[in-house]
């Protein structure tokens, strides 16, 4: 039996191709992505063991530069830390925002990710956590070193002139030096900007200070040991942990951040691996209908049913073999691939070996073999029941009415059963609810799957007439051999179908979602103008003086964090300008009048005010941010807006509860609105800072609205897998319906059927089976996201279901497209078949 199959698969070689390529992407994606995502695990570990080998005790605070109770690890300190016995050295470290400005001006790096930290040298002159290619490290103020990749950026060279931003004022400073590192957050994009150890310590924290040390261990001495030593020495708040500690947190970290990555990609390999059972399903079924008198003479001389299976099953075993090892080198290519297309686009990883492991070998030929068989499994089911007589005799086996009835029962109630969830989830309204979604969404899936054979003759049936209007005989032809088998037409159209339900879900849910945050923008901002750091700390007050000073600037208010205690609750508050604020953003007021804050009332939202009780002219006992009681009279009470805090208060009542105004964002409107000439005079007015971020109303919609377009890019990108394969079945189903139907086509064409309309007829089934899958799809995928989107709209105010009709016409008419594209190999063999042979064929 085994040499029975072998002799099948090389016999079928071309009819067995589209299946190979459908289990080989499958497995390419799998076998792509674990070797990815282990590379990335192994780079990562070894580059963060490499930056903790010279650590035997790591020690760090939570010193802020603002925060005067919290104290650092100060010189003397680390003096008493190298007094120890088995101490070699001990290196303090001190680190904060530092952005370097390009030579147009603009911050080089991500803004969270933007540095900067102390130059630390030994003995030696040399700080071993940097090895410099050109130049010096920085010894006194005025002076910095950058990392190659921002110096590159930025076309900087020793000797140059760098303008760098902190939290205040943009300065200029002589680059001494250029050195690389291990940092991650240089790896990530960012950069790093070195100073002296007193001006980092004046910038970063205070002076005499550290937030960090490291202390390296003599020859022979013990970590535990020393990290016992070092605890006792320390001041309170501080915590100490060994090198090889903090490099396995780090190590383990990277594992749970690459672990989810890998769960997301693997699920879209699940679902391309999934729409492929339709296509290998098919295939066998297909394979073995052309075979049953070869099946049925073997029956006749002696192979038994499970032979018979066996032969089936073991000829899907070796397709899925053969795919799975085609599919395995180009995984590998994929992950290489991957690993170079980061670096092109500014992602840095460290240097590192290609890491195939073998539960990795063992995961993508164990996929792609058992898919395979298990989705050969019913149609050698099938074949092994073939009565050899019957089969013989050309009387094929048919689905008997009471199969078709148990098939069309167990879908129904499927079908209703993940409808009910589906329903019964979007009533709940909450995150509970998505997970009854999830699995209603499985349900109804599956039961559509089954119901689709029964679902085509009906929705077949009513384009049939306009077929046959339009195209004539081609057109009557195409709609009855796209019902011929109903079971053949409902696993390919399951399979497009598969891919538009995920496809349309995603897109409603987006496009909802982003108009949604269109139009809180819309709805809430009247302002202009955004300033904000780029890095996301505070802006300092100086900015907020310099653009109330600015050119053209109408009206200006910081967006000041704060906060209020009342009745022993916490509520976010705003510090705002009066008489400005109304101005910058739309509130409408319920009841009193926001010109109270001037004298010194505050307000709140009318759903804060709801919940507690309150409102206008109530007197509240509150306690401030800075502790100290006091009172406070609610002079309005505002519908609430997305971009405040609950509660508003008056500037000066803010600042007189803080030493320094935590000023996160400063909103600005100026005359004539937003053009280039107002932003000029902005940038200008911050002293041309490149830390500090300008942006217009346009750009802000762009910063809530741009992480859902991006989410919905990958979400397409990943998918496009799993719909290739739909393709591909499309194309496999229709080769193998005209090889069953060479005589069918022989004898139309001898009875007048020209060329041109075999190709018609073939094409018009294809975009037919291709169009039923496709509506399908769109009908599941936009009852789905309404499902899911009621569970998310109470968070959202602005949520509003939309359907996107454009872009379902669009996926409609790809669909189309696929069909016909996916004709045209099949088409172009049936019009050029010799009819005198096609007759002849049995």
């Amino acid at each position: 039996m085994f040499r029975t199959a072998l002799r099948n698969v090389l016999a079928h070689k071309a009819r067995l191709l589209m299946t190979v390529l459908a289990v080989m992407l499958g497995v390419a994606f799998v076998s792509g992505t674990l070797v990815f995502t282990d590379t990335l695990g192994n780079a990562f570990r070894n580059q963060s063991a490499k930056s903790y080998e010279d650590v035997a005790v790591a020690v760090s605070t939570s010193a802020g530069r603002h925060d005067e109770s919290t104290a650092g690890i100060s010189e003397a300190t680390l003096d008493r830390i190298r007094a120890l016995d088995g101490v070699a050295g001990a290196t303090g470290r001190v680190s904060g925002f530092a952005g370097a400005a390009g030579r147009d001006g603009k911050l080089i790096g991500d803004g969270w990710s933007t540095n900067g930290g102390n130059f630390a040298p030994g003995e030696d002159g040399q700080d071993p956590s940097y090895t410099f290619t050109s130049g010096d490290g920085p010894v006194e103020d005025g002076q910095i070193a950058l990392d190659s990749a921002s110096a590159g950026k930025g076309g900087y060279h020793v000797g140059d002139t760098v303008r760098v931003a902190t939290n205040g004022p943009v300065k200029e400073y002589a680059l001494t030096g250029v050195f690389t590192t291990e940092d991650g957050a240089v790896n990530a994009g960012g950069s790093l900007v070195l100073f002296d150890g007193a001006t980092a310590q004046r910038l970063f924290l205070r002076a005499g200070e550290f937030q960090e040390a490291t202390v390296a261990a003599a020859p022979g001495a013990s970590d535990t040991k020393l990290l016992a030593e070092v605890k006792t020495l320390l001041p309170e708040g501080a915590e100490a942990r060994t090198g090889q500690a903090l490099a396995d947190e780090q190590a383990q970290q990277i594992e749970d951040g690459l672990g989810n990555l890998d769960t997301i990609l693997l699920v879209f390999a699940g679902i391309a691996l999934f729409v492929g059972v339709f296509l290998i399903a098919n295939t066998f079924s297909m394979l073995i209908a052309q075979r049953t008198r070869e099946l049925a003479l073997m029956r006749a001389v002696g192979a038994s049913r499970r032979q018979v299976k066996r032969s089936v099953l073991m000829e899907a075993a070796l397709v899925g073999l053969i795919a799975s090892a085609i599919g395995f080198a180009l995984g590998v290519g994929l992950a290489a691939g991957l690993r170079s297309a980061m670096s092109v686009i500014g992602g840095k990883i460290p240097a590192g070996p290609l890491v195939i492991a073998p539960g990795t070998v063992l995961a993508a030929f164990a996929v792609g073999v058992v898919i395979t068989v298990l989705a050969a499994y019913l149609p050698a089911r099938r074949a092994a029941k073939i009565a050899p007589v019957a089969a013989m005799s050309s009387v094929h086996a048919v689905a008997s009415t009471r199969s078709l009835v148990v098939r069309n029962s167990i879908g129904g109630a499927l079908t209703l059963l993940g409808a009910a969830g589906i329903v019964g989830g979007a009533a709940s309204a909450d995150g509970n609810g998505r997970k009854l979604i999830a699995a209603g969404a499985f349900l109804a899936l599956i039961g559509i799957i089954v119901l689709i054979p029964l679902l085509s003759r009906p929705a077949i049936a009513l384009v049939r007439p306009l077929l046959t209007r339009v195209f004539g005989v081609s057109g009557k032809l195409a709609a009855q051999n796209a019902v011929r088998n109903p079971r053949r037409t409902g696993a390919t159209a399951s399979a497009l179908a598969i891919g538009l339900t995920l496809v349309t879900g995603i897109s409603v849910l987006g496009v909802t979602l982003g108009q949604a945050v269109d139009r809180m923008t819309t709805d809430n901002i009247k302002a202009d103008y955004l300033v904000s750091m780029a890095s996301g700390d505070a802006l300092d007050a100086s900015a907020l003086t310099a653009l109330r000073k600015a050119d053209g600037v109408t009206a200006v208010s910081p967006q000041q964090a704060d906060w209020l205690t009342v009745g022993g609750r916490h509520h976010a508050a705003s510090g705002v300008t009066p008489g400005d604020v109304e101005k910058l953003f739309a509130l409408r007021t319920v009841s009193g009048s926001l010109d109270s804050l001037a004298d010194g009332r505050i307000a709140v939202d009318s759903d804060t005010a709801r919940k507690n009780h309150w409102k206008t002219g109530d007197t509240l006992p509150v306690t401030f941010a800075d502790e100290k009681k006091g009172e406070a009279t609610i002079g309005a009470v505002y519908e609430a807006n997305e971009f405040l805090s609950p509660v508003l208060l008056p500037e000066d009542l803010a600042n007189a509860h803080t030493e320094v105004a935590d000023i996160r964002e400063i909103w600005l409107t100026t005359e004539g609105g937003a053009s280039d000439a107002n932003e000029r005079a902005i940038v200008d007015a911050l002293g041309d800072n490149p830390a500090m971020s300008v942006s217009d109303r346009q750009d802000i919609r762009d910063m809530f609205g741009g992480f859902v377009n991006l989410a919905l890019n990958i979400m397409y990108g990943l998918l496009a897998m799993a719909l290739l394969i739909a393709v591909l079945g499309v194309v496999n189903t229709l080769a193998m319906s005209v090889f069953e139907r060479k005589q069918e086509i022989g004898m139309l064409r001898a009875i007048g059927l020209d060329r041109g309309r075999v190709k018609r007829m073939i094409r018009l089934e294809a975009v037919v089976i291709s169009l039923f899958g496709a509506v399908v799809g769109v009908l599941l995928g936009t009852f789905l996201a309404w499902a899911i989107g009621r569970t998310i709209a109470a968070a959202i105010p602005q949520y509003v279901l939309v359907v996107p009709w454009g872009r379902i016409g669009i996926f409609l008419v790809l669909a189309a497209l696929v069909g016909v594209l996916a004709s045209l190999w099949p088409a172009r063999s049936a019009a050029r078949l010799n009819m005198l042979t096609a007759i002849k064929t049995e």
